[in-house]
């Protein structure tokens, strides 16, 4: 193992964690994911090319494990709410109230996303890939990710300004 990965490793946790809570809509699933794909991005420390995108790279082998455990099993189980573990921090107005369920509302609309349009835009908006590097990660074209992209955004906002 290069020492080099391992501290690329390291400093990725924060944002493999949460592209795994967004593949898997569950804090226990996406910490096994998370650390399944740390273990698999070490043994193949070696084919990882220097001088590439390192986060595209380790979410491409997160995102193929996903889909292996996804055809090995059907179906997991109880999954847990991430919505039932966060807290509001600060004053209980109304503004924060009203924020909260603005984001409700995008979470909801988000998790009615088709699984390919969730993936592009989480990639995308999120963790701030380029088309192409979501497209290499992904393993489809650019225009692909552009099209599901855009139909993403507007399926976003047609759900979103209807409520």
């Amino acid at each position: 193992m290069s020492l080099n990965v391992g501290q690329e490793i390291v400093a990725m946790l924060p944002r493999l964690r949460r592209y795994a809570l967004a593949l898997c809509r569950s804090s226990v699933q996406a910490d096994d994911l998370v650390q399944a794909a740390c273990v698999r991005a070490l043994a193949s420390a070696g084919s990882w090319q220097p001088g590439t995108r390192f986060d595209a790279w380790i979410f491409r082998i997160m995102r193929n494990h996903w889909i292996d455990g996804l055809r090995r099993v059907r179906t997991e189980g109880h999954t847990e709410d991430v919505d039932e573990h966060q807290t509001l921090v600060g004053e209980n107005g109304e503004t924060r109230v009203m924020e909260k369920l603005v984001l409700m509302d995008v979470r909801r609309a988000i998790d009615a996303l088709p699984p390919e349009q969730r993936d592009v835009l989480i990639l995308v908006c999120v963790e701030d890939m380029a088309y192409q590097e979501a497209a290499e990660v992904l393993g489809v074209p650019i225009g692909t990710v552009m099209s599901r992209l855009s139909r993403a955004r507007k399926r976003i906002q047609d759900l979103t300004s209807a409520a």
